[in-house]
């Protein structure tokens, strides 16, 4: 069923979460009354698919700071070791030329292919992201998303019990790559950090998994034992019954909950196409509890 506010229309794009919003333009400051829709909205499906925002990169952060404080990102190869509010997930160069594939800005970015939540490896993990289509290929590119809300209502209950307990180990790079030079000793240390397995969304107490590629380690499980239990977990939750794959066009903003949604980047022709994406994060609170009411909406 669609919900409807003035001429803002919420309509669900798939059985068990993501929406699309239209009749609204993000790109100028959004009316308390719409902002309220769209966090409802948030909540209620944690992706939202919001078409024809032709924003620069002064309206996204303004959007964006409707929903809380931003994050600036960790310096990597991707971002040339000097990190913003923005993150540019790109095949390009500076003057627009095309990477090679071996350039380290493009090995780095394809983590973003395996499934994962951004920035789980911090001590207050990210509220949501947003990602801009500013260049966007003809064909293959999408973005890959899946519900860990709606596959732990779908996760067999005898076996649920003993999740709620659970600490999982999250990393900002794994063990075994600890020569890999995209990040340094110290990040390598303050971006190990542990999160419950279980997280529960305030907004409507609906509990979801928390799991993905960062996630590493479960406290007081051996190893081994902990990183199958989590493939699983992660294998459950990107059944092609939970996913939803967004096919871009150029001015697409995809916004998703990075509390309960899993998401990745699905790859394509990065020698003959362009592609270039900016995304802004949300940054967490200290207390879930902080996102069961609606931030402030930003004027500019």
């Amino acid at each position: 069923m669609s919900a409807v506010l003035n001429r803002l229309s919420i309509k669900p794009l798939h059985p068990l979460f993501v929406a699309e919003v239209t009749g609204i333009d993000l790109t100028v400051p959004v009316s308390r009354d719409d902002m309220r829709a769209i966090w409802d909205a948030f909540n209620q499906y944690e992706v939202l698919v919001v078409r024809d925002q032709p924003f620069n990169d002064d309206t996204q952060i303004a959007f964006s700071r409707n929903f809380g404080p931003l994050e600036t990102m960790e310096a990597h190869p991707a971002n040339n070791f000097k990190p913003g509010h923005i993150a540019i997930m790109t095949n390009l160069d500076a003057q627009g030329n095309l990477l090679s594939p071996d350039d380290p800005g493009m090995l780095h970015r394809l983590r973003n292919e395996a499934w994962h939540t951004d920035s789980s490896f911090k001590p207050i993990a990210a509220l949501c992201s947003m990602l801009s289509g500013r260049i966007v290929p003809p064909v293959d590119g999408n973005t890959d998303f899946a519900s860990g809300r709606a596959a732990y209502a779908a996760y067999p209950e005898a076996q649920k019990a003993a999740f709620d307990s659970m600490t999982v180990v999250h990393r900002v790079a794994k063990p075994e790559e600890e020569d890999d030079p995209a990040y340094n000793e110290e990040q390598k240390k303050r971006l190990t950090v542990t999160h419950p397995l279980i997280r529960t969304n305030p907004a409507n107490g609906r509990k979801n998994f928390y799991a993905g590629a960062h996630a590493q380690e479960i406290v007081g499980m051996p190893r081994a034992e902990a990183r199958r239990l989590l493939h699983e977990i992660t294998e459950f939750c990107t059944q092609p019954r939970f996913i939803y794959s967004h096919p871009w066009r150029q001015h697409d903003l995809v916004i998703w909950d990075n509390r309960s949604a899993l998401h990745r980047a699905t790859t394509f022709d990065k020698t003959q196409y362009r592609r270039k994406m900016h995304r802004t994060t949300v940054a967490g609170a200290a207390q879930d509890s902080h996102f069961a009411t609606l931030p402030q909406p930003h004027v500019a």
